[in-house]
């Protein structure tokens, strides 16, 4: 008589641990950047590869293991993987974002809830079978710890994805105060991600919820529905640190831009030495400029430029450059001499390097097209002689 050990279900689960495994390893081996991004991702996978196998053990019956591991160290492994990937993957992103994240005391803190409940664990000796909510005979266990260890392994996955969606929103401000050009390409598949982490967390959180006030039966079909979201995460995860997480630009640490913060206003020399690179040097021709680069070419801290176009332009670097920019553009569109020109070689010409920046930033600060501008400018010339 044929017995199934396994549903296609818990295959999910398998090849979730087993892939995670896989792409852990080869991840390990791939040639990185100086960052700690590639090594984050692989605990990342460590961490979920253990947090299914784990979740596997616990809810098949069927499939057994010592009794030692199932009843003992199980619940160990399985809380502590559950509290650490959101660590791991906020961790993560902020170190595909930030141009080097340190790993101090302050980074401690994210171990506070981990750490908590395998001690929760500890004094009220919880087992699986307590986890399964089936107590053991002569035991006793207040059933608040359960809940409270069920509890807070929903919520904190939840509330780092969160802030991990945040992390990239403060990325993007950041990317605008050092840089005058960016691909949003990577930007929107970063944030994807992190879209698809904060569904699939608040899908978790939710399957608790109907589990705990609801019906059992339904919070069963949505916890598998779960494990295929975690499956489908795992693979976009792993393709996109192949695709496009080279590619991202990195920025100044949050607490790094905190600490250099200039609290009083510019000075009228440093005002002076940005105006003139920007009207004499005509220093936005260069493609790709960065604040950086900006800051050695007028000797100046880059925290003092950063100072000078903030608050006395009142701007941030990506649109004080992009401006003059246009502003370039615009002065070779409306010259007769160069109607030979294609926008293409205009907007290389004024600086830009991407077609869809030139017309984004174009339209928005002229109203109108380049090729629109061109005619009427034209026109008007035409007409004036």
């Amino acid at each position: 008589m044929k017995q199934y050990i396994f549903n296609i279900h818990d295959v999910v689960l398998l090849m979730t641990a087993a892939e995670c495994l896989l792409l852990a390893v080869f991840q390990s081996i791939l040639p990185t950047r100086a960052r700690h991004d590639g090594r984050l991702l692989t605990a990342f996978l460590l961490i979920i590869a253990v947090a299914s196998g784990c979740t596997l053990l616990l809810w098949n019956d069927q499939f057994t293991v010592a009794p030692w591991f199932e009843q003992t160290l199980l619940p160990y492994l399985l809380f502590a993987a559950l509290l650490l990937k959101g660590p791991a993957i906020y961790l993560y992103f902020c170190s595909l974002t930030q141009q080097k994240i340190q790993f101090n005391r302050h980074q401690a803190f994210h171990l506070i809830p981990a750490l908590a409940v395998l001690m929760c664990i500890t004094i009220f000796s919880i087992s699986s079978s307590d986890l399964r909510q089936v107590a053991d005979a002569g035991q006793s266990l207040p059933d608040t710890a359960i809940e409270f260890i069920w509890d807070l392994a929903s919520l904190v996955p939840f509330v780092y994805a969160v802030a991990a969606l945040l992390q990239i929103r403060r990325y993007r401000h950041a990317l605008k105060d050092e840089y005058s050009h960016y691909s949003e390409t990577e930007l929107h598949w970063l944030s994807a991600l992190a879209w698809g982490v904060l569904i699939s967390w608040s899908w978790t959180m939710v399957v608790h919820v109907v589990a705990k006030f609801s019906s059992d039966v339904v919070a069963d079909y949505m916890g598998i529905a779960d494990n295929y979201l975690a499956f489908i995460l795992i693979n976009a995860f792993f393709a996109y640190s192949l695709t496009y997480a080279h590619q991202l630009l990195v920025t100044q640490p949050q607490e790094e831009a905190r600490e250099t913060a200039v609290e009083e206003e510019p000075s009228e020399p440093a005002i002076e030495k940005v105006r003139n690179a920007m009207e004499s040097d005509k220093i936005y021709l260069k493609k790709n400029l960065n604040l950086e680069q900006f800051s050695e070419r007028i000797d100046l801290p880059a925290k003092e430029v950063s100072a000078v176009i903030n608050k006395h332009f009142g701007t941030n670097f990506f649109e004080y450059v992009n401006s003059y920019r246009v502003e370039a553009a615009k002065a070779l569109l409306s010259d007769p001499d160069k109607a030979d020109m294609t926008v293409l070689d205009v907007l290389l010409e004024s600086g830009f390097n991407s077609k869809s920046a030139f017309h984004r930033f174009f339209s928005r600060l002229v109203g109108m097209s380049p090729t629109e501008f061109r005619k009427q400018a034209l026109a008007a010339g035409t007409a004036t002689q």
